[in-house]
């Protein structure tokens, strides 16, 4: 079914706090060299202790209408990725709904961690195509810092906060979407999880502390392998080349990762936009944020075609070939 939803419209927001790599050597036992070596990262913001999801979200619409001067009365959909909930429930996606008083719509919180940026998308385009909505607000929002384990000094270095969102509106002349690919390994789950009410997985005891756990070596080995061949299917099914693709757009995980599945897909470094060095690993939000920093550096332009792919626990993947071509009123 050929796509009738366009991307018109982008917000980010990140939190004042950062937390640098000297910052870090005060916690646990690491340093600068250490941390850029394996990862590239230099930076990470933080939420303050009274911020959340829901803050954090707010401000990324707030930051979309600003730079766009879009209208949020008619959306009739807000869906929200995020594993850093305020609250079980209500929603993030609620609280959204409330804060801008939109009048008729929907309203959903999901959970595709790291890929939830591509997730929500492929839910927009969907709503949209299938005729079932018209204007969708798809927003990605984390508060990982509250959830992160700062004795692990692994995983400590890695994360992030912030939040993005995106207006996807009914658009059948020119639609953005132009190939998708989603894929899922269950099994994997136990590489990279944070407990809720169950503590095993698979008969397996898990550590229950409530905070993020990964093998990180085992996540690598999976995106290393799995990423390229998603790639490759997103190319086949438009029928594009690589030098096709004007930006690559990875979840900003970690540097060295993205420097692997590149070499593995023939895509230049040169060709692939991050939000890794200086933001960390946000999960949902990492690609958001490397699109507008993309704006923000003059380098994504409207016209340009991107290949968007975002990957994590699940462990999950998908990717979008689409048309960048955003619209202010």
């Amino acid at each position: 079914m050929k796509s009738t939803a366009r991307i018109t419209a982008i917000g980010t927001y990140v939190p004042e706090k950062k937390l640098t790599n000297d910052d870090l050597e005060r916690i646990v036992d690491t340093n600068d060299e250490w941390i850029v070596q394996r990862t590239g990262m230099r930076e990470r913001r933080i939420a303050d202790e009274n911020e959340y999801s829901s803050n954090l979200a707010i401000k990324a619409v707030e930051n979309l209408v600003a730079q766009y001067q879009k209208e949020l009365n008619d959306v009739d959909c807000i869906v929200v990725s995020t594993t850093t909930p305020d609250y079980a429930f209500p929603s993030v996606a609620s609280q959204v709904q409330d804060y801008f008083d939109i009048p008729q719509t929907g309203a959903l919180d999901f959970n595709a961690t790291c890929a939830g940026f591509t997730y929500g998308l492929h839910m927009a385009n969907g709503f949209i195509t299938s005729g079932l909505h018209q204007k969708v607000l798809v927003i990605t929002a984390e508060t990982l810092s509250k959830v992160t384990d700062y004795t692990d000094r692994t995983t400590c270095v890695l994360f992030g906060d912030g939040a993005a969102a995106v207006l996807v509106e009914k658009d059948a002349e020119n639609p953005s979407f132009i190939a998708t690919h989603i894929g899922t390994n269950g099994k994997g789950g136990k590489h990279v999880y944070r407990t809720n009410l169950s503590t095993t997985m698979h008969g397996q005891p898990l550590s229950s502390s409530g905070k993020m756990v990964q093998n990180g070596r085992e996540v690598y080995k999976w995106a290393s392998r799995t990423i390229p061949l998603g790639i490759s299917e997103l190319l086949e099914q438009a029928n594009l080349q690589r030098d096709d693709v004007n930006w690559f757009v990875p979840h900003s995980a970690n540097l060295r990762m993205i420097e692997s599945i590149c070499e593995r897909s023939d895509f230049s470094l040169d060709k692939t936009l991050t939000s890794v060095e200086y933001m960390g690993n946000t999960s949902s939000v990492s690609i958001p944020l490397a699109l507008q920093i993309g704006i923000n550096d003059g380098k994504l332009m409207n016209g340009d075609i991107l290949l968007l792919y975002g990957f994590g626990g699940g462990l999950t993947h998908a990717g979008h070939i689409i048309k960048w071509d955003l619209t202010k009123q």
